[in-house]
Formats: structure tokens, C-alpha cells, sequence
């Protein structure tokens, strides 16, 4: 799927959104207009109906570009409302330049004050939000770029270094941990059910999937912890400086996060409902291979309950 084609999709997915605020807006003219009088030409205030409303518009622009940008989640939901606050009392300040309600009313009076620093509220939580993703993306990003810039050891779909990358930075810090004397585990985290869900909705469908899960591991992740795309649907987290139960602990975080993944399909907006099996285990007297071994064999005996449901 390309960039150009994600846009229209990902604005597909919030045209509720869009079009719920839109209905709002034109509640608030009708209501206007018929408890009001519209004024007459002559007496609108020409610069007032060009600050507010233009100032509405543009608010109304922002709110496209962002849910063309960005899908659904904590933070785009902030932003949005924000927004929608933001716009609503811009465009009550536009209405009263046209229309003139019976002395005494008040109502709009809240409506054109109330959203305006509730809005500012949502925004700042949004913005806040939103840069520390930023943080972790970028913190990602370093990481992944620090020692190896070959394009062959980072993966071609999602913004993971590859499983090359993870056995040589397997080597390093296993003998880091032993010079150390600190404890090194790893956790392995598999998609339930990956192969049924590209049947069903196809393989444009499932890279979206791990590009989505791929983001919201790493914004899960604590910064020394490095997190790698095995194959297929199976990521690994290298943890330094991390005993077993703390990694247990720390990889049944991730699983829940990717239960709550409010993933939706490009095509018709429906939830996907997704799981996922994970395992751990911590390095002991081992090589990369035999690490990685283990680590596969603790999955296949933790995926045992998921294959037995499905049977």
C-alpha cells in the first residue's frame, strides 16, 4: 500500500467524526436562525465576519489535515476534540455577526466562551502526548541507527531492524551482560491467529496490522530495551540489565497493549480484534542460536492453549 493511498483510508476512518462536527455546526445556524432575526446586510461588522469566520475555516482545515494524517487513537481522538472546541466557538462568534437573538439571551453566550478553553485543555493533552510518541520513535530510531546502516538489517515493511540486526546485537550483549555479571532476558511476542486475519482481509490489510502493532510496541517499550521483527508475525525485545519475572511482567504489557489495539480495517472501518501469545526467557550460559532456540520453544509451549481453543 502506498503513502499516497493510506491518506484517503485514513481519513475514511474518522469521516464520523467529520461529519458529526458538521452536524453540530449546522444545529447551531438553525437554532439561530430560528429563535434570531438575521441582520441586515448593512449592519454586519464585514471585519469581524472575516477574523472569526476565517479563523473557523482554517481551525476546520486544520481538523482535516489531521484526521487525514493520523489514525485513530488517544491521541488524534485530544487533538480532534480540541479542535472541535476550538471551531465550535469561532463559528457561534460568526453566527451572532449575522444573526440577532432577543435581548436577554444568554445561552450563546456559553456556547461561544465555554468550548474555547476547554479546547485549549484537550489540545495541550493531545500535543503533550503526541510529543512524547515522538520521543520513543525517535529514541527508536537512534537505537536502530547507532551501529548499522546497512539497509539489508533493517526490515522492508515495518521501521524494526531485522533479525540479522537482533543475533548481532545478541552477540554483543550477552557477552555485556556476563562481563557485567547483569541479567539478559528476552521476550517474544506472536500474533494470534495472523494467517486467518490476511485471508480474510488480505495482505494489504495484515502489513497495515504489523506496521500498527510494530508502533505501538515500541511506544511501549522502556529505552534501553531493543525490539526487533523476527519473521512474519513475530517480534523480539532484547531487555539488558532485566532478570526474568521483571521481563515476564514487562511482556505481559505488551500483550495486553496489542489486545487493546483499536486497529480498523481500511476497507470498511470495522475493529479488528487482535490478540497475542508471548514468551520469556533469560540468557544463561548460551550463544545467540541457542538463546534464540529457547526462546522459541517457550512460544510454542505458551501458543498451546491459544491452537487448543482454536481446535
Amino acid at each position: 500500500m502506498t503513502a499516497l493511498s493510506t491518506v484517503p483510508a485514513l481519513f475514511k476512518l474518522h469521516r464520523l467524526k467529520f461529519a458529526g462536527l458538521l452536524l453540530i455546526a449546522n444545529l447551531a445556524l438553525l437554532a439561530h436562525l430560528w429563535l434570531g432575526d438575521s441582520l441586515p446586510v448593512s449592519q454586519w461588522s464585514w471585519t469581524d465576519i472575516a477574523g472569526e469566520g476565517g479563523s473557523a475555516l482554517l481551525v476546520l482545515v486544520w481538523i482535516g489535515l489531521l484526521l487525514r494524517g493520523r489514525p485513530a487513537g488517544q491521541v488524534t481522538t485530544l487533538l480532534f476534540l480540541g479542535l472541535a472546541c476550538l471551531f465550535f466557538s469561532l463559528w457561534i462568534d460568526t453566527l451572532d455577526e449575522v444573526v440577532e437573538l432577543p435581548f436577554g439571551t444568554r445561552w450563546d453566550k456559553w456556547l461561544e466562551s465555554g468550548p474555547m478553553p476547554v479546547g485549549f485543555i484537550l489540545m495541550t493533552l493531545g500535543i503533550y502526548h503526541w510529543h512524547r510518541e515522538q520521543l520513543a520513535i525517535t529514541a527508536q530510531m537512534e537505537k536502530r541507527e547507532r551501529l548499522f546502516r546497512e539497509y539489508r538489517l533493517f526490515d522492508s515493511l515495518t521501521p524494526l531492524c531485522g533479525a540479522e540486526y537482533l543475533r548481532l546485537q545478541l552477540q554483543q550483549a550477552l557477552a555485556q551482560a556476563r562481563d557485567d555479571r547483569q541479567p539478559l532476558s528476552l521476550a517474544m511476542l506472536d500474533i494470534d491467529d495472523f494467517s486467518a486475519l490476511n485471508r480474510a482481509y488480505g495482505h494489504a490489510e495484515g502489513d497495515r496490522v504489523l506496521q500498527a502493532v510494530s508502533q505501538l510496541l515500541v511506544l511501549n517499550l522502556r529505552r534501553q530495551d531493543l525490539l526487533c521483527r523476527l519473521a512474519g508475525d513475530r517480534f523480539v525485545v532484547l531487555m539488558p540489565n532485566t532478570g526474568e519475572q521483571q521481563a515476564r511482567v514487562l511482556a505481559t504489557e505488551l500483550r495486553e497493549a496489542v489486545c487493546h489495539l483499536a486497529h480498523r480495517s481500511s476497507e470498511h472501518g470495522e475493529r479488528l480484534p487482535l490478540s497475542a501469545s508471548v514468551a520469556v526467557v533469560m540468557a544463561q550460559h548460551d550463544d545467540p542460536q541457542t538463546l534464540l532456540e529457547r526462546l522459541n520453544l517457550a512460544l510454542a509451549r505458551a501458543r498451546q492453549p491459544v491452537q487448543a481453543r482454536r481446535a
